[in-house]
């Protein structure tokens, strides 16, 4: 089953090569390549949204953050002033949603989270990529945490 079918619409890839390239990889083989962030070694999945104005699916390769088959995305963009874009289309449309972590794809939903559980799962996601923390020190906006749970 491919995201696609999860997630019916156009797919409209990432302006970034890299990004494009990346999810390319993750999903021609099942996430055996293509699995990592670059040389860090440390494991990305593939959140799939729909985009808030285009309305067509978009992917995202994001740090895997899980705990007993739940995940969090972290708004971080590497510190950088603006939110990604995937944010927005997350806060648009949380259940229209998809996220491969391995071979198959499935349906999620995504919710913002606050207070104490905003703050476990953010010291969750600096335990799985610890550069979140400098990230945080990098800018004045609030990086948002969205728990993704399965459909």
């Amino acid at each position: 089953m491919s995201t696609r079918q999860i997630l019916d619409g156009e797919y409209e890839p990432s302006p970034s090569q890299w990004v494009r390239d990346q999810v390319d990889l993750y999903e021609r083989t099942g996430g055996r390549e293509g699995n990592t962030l670059l040389d860090t070694g440390l494991p990305v999945v593939i959140l799939s949204t729909r985009g808030r104005k285009s309305g067509n699916v978009r992917k995202s390769a994001l740090m895997r953050v899980e705990h007993d088959g739940r995940y969090a995305v972290i708004g971080s963009q590497g510190g950088a002033p603006e939110h990604p874009s995937w944010v927005h289309n997350l806060r648009a449309a949380p259940d229209e949603v998809a996220l491969q972590d391995g071979p198959e794809p499935f349906a999620a939903r995504a919710r913002e989270v606050e207070g104490d559980e905003r703050a476990l799962w953010w010291d969750r996601a600096v335990a799985a990529y610890p550069p979140y923390a400098d990230y945080r020190e990098r800018t004045d906006r609030h990086i948002p945490v969205f728990v993704v749970d399965p459909a």
